[in-house]
């Protein structure tokens, strides 16, 4: 079986597509350009080595956020997307792959279906390319806006990435152009046209969509809303005992109290409450399936942790949440002058805007358990969208 790799270029920046950071780094759908190019390559069975370049600026936010998925560390790439590719086909280069994947993170939502083609196609031809038909009328026009021709669109097709080749082949064609002071082609096709290969074309995907403007990254919040479908909420309760103690623990803040909480890790029930609500939305247990009290690990642990995990078993699904709310029911502390720092933490554990937390609280009017102030009681909500199937 051939061994395969892909290189992920994002070593641009992006400034056509506005915004305060390159736009390899901009979120949508919850996630980096980076993030998504990265995942779609990770999950496909195919691939075995996954080699992300980015600029060297950018080496250690790109380190951050690829986290523990198992691929290959970053390499910086150079002033041009041609050096980028060749620098990661040379620190593929010691590992030997037979086929190499070349895509671009500005493509965010490469399907598995175009991974596996691209590599059928490599396979078969040595150098294949994802391209789509051109559907409108395509003219050429003089330097002064008047048309010269119509050109027949039968004969022209759109290129994607990933660009697919036989790895030794590839590398040799990146090293004898650098070494020709050739540094101006647009893709890896160009090049290995200019090589002396032949490079086949197959089907590309409408979907495959290069985020270029401020207008595609719109579109592509749109299409990423339209594929989380799945609409599912969660809810989720906990209470915890009071018992002697300087503070309790809510949200992720301390906060000081003339009693503390007693229980599960750090007894957060806060959080507690908010990773049941997640995990029941996923249908996935509860925080004692996956936590148990009983397991001496856990003891005094801090609850964040517990959150973390709930929040990455919804991205592991490809989904993402799209609202947490959470109500606190106690006599005592006082909430309110905490409330915009637990909003704050809860929404950086689950890695969403702080528009999407809501953090409420209220007294039980000196009526039961909470009344009596002998505990705190907490309520969630969370709201999940999942893809269909």
């Amino acid at each position: 079986m051939a061994l395969v790799a892909a290189v992920v270029v994002a070593a641009g920046q992006g400034l056509r597509a506005g915004g305060e950071v390159a736009k390899q780094f901009r979120l949508v759908g919850g996630q980096t350009l980076l993030e998504h190019a990265l995942t779609a390559f990770v999950r496909a069975s195919q691939i075995a080595l996954v080699q992300p370049v980015v600029r060297k600026d950018d080496l250690q936010l790109a380190q951050t956020l690829i986290g523990k998925m198992e691929i290959l560390a970053p390499v910086s790439g150079g002033a041009t997307r041609q050096a980028s590719v060749r620098a990661g086909l040379e620190a593929l280069q010691p590992h030997a792959p037979d086929i190499v994947l070349v895509h671009d993170a500005a493509r965010p939502f490469t399907s598995a279906n175009l991974i596996a083609r691209a590599i059928e196609a490599a396979e078969q031809t040595g150098a294949a390319i994802p391209a789509l038909p051109v559907t409108d009328t395509v003219k050429r026009i003089d330097a002064t806006g008047t048309i010269e021709t119509t050109i027949d669109r039968n004969a022209i097709r759109l290129v994607q990435t990933p660009q697919a080749f036989r790895f030794p082949a590839l590398l040799d064609a990146h090293r004898r152009a650098a070494s020709q002071g050739r540094e101006d082609f647009t893709d890896d096709a160009a090049l290995a046209e200019w090589a002396g290969m032949k490079v086949s074309v197959f089907e590309g995907e409408p979907g495959n969509i290069k985020l270029t403007t401020p207008e595609d990254f719109l579109r592509a919040e749109g299409q990423q809303f339209a594929a989380l479908g799945d609409v599912r909420i969660g809810s989720g309760l906990d209470v915890h005992a009071f018992a002697p103690g300087d503070h309790v623990t809510l949200g992720g803040i301390r906060i000081p109290n003339d009693k503390a909480l007693t229980g599960h890790s750090d007894a957060d029930v806060a959080l507690h409450a908010l990773t049941d609500a997640v995990l029941g939305a996923l249908a996935d247990g509860d925080i004692g399936t996956h936590f148990p009290p009983s397991d001496p690990q856990w003891r005094g642990a801090s609850s964040d942790r517990f959150l973390s995990f709930a929040v990455e078993r919804v991205r592991a699904r490809g989904g993402r949440i799209a609202h947490l709310d959470l109500t606190i029911v106690c006599e005592t502390p006082r909430i309110s002058s905490h409330r915009d720092g637990i909003r704050a933490n809860i929404a950086r554990i689950a890695g969403i805007d702080l528009e999407r937390v809501a953090v409420k609280a209220t007294t039980s009017e000196k009526l039961g358990f909470t009344g009596r102030g002998e505990g705190i009681v907490a309520y969630a909500t969370a709201t999940v969208r999942l893809p269909w199937g």
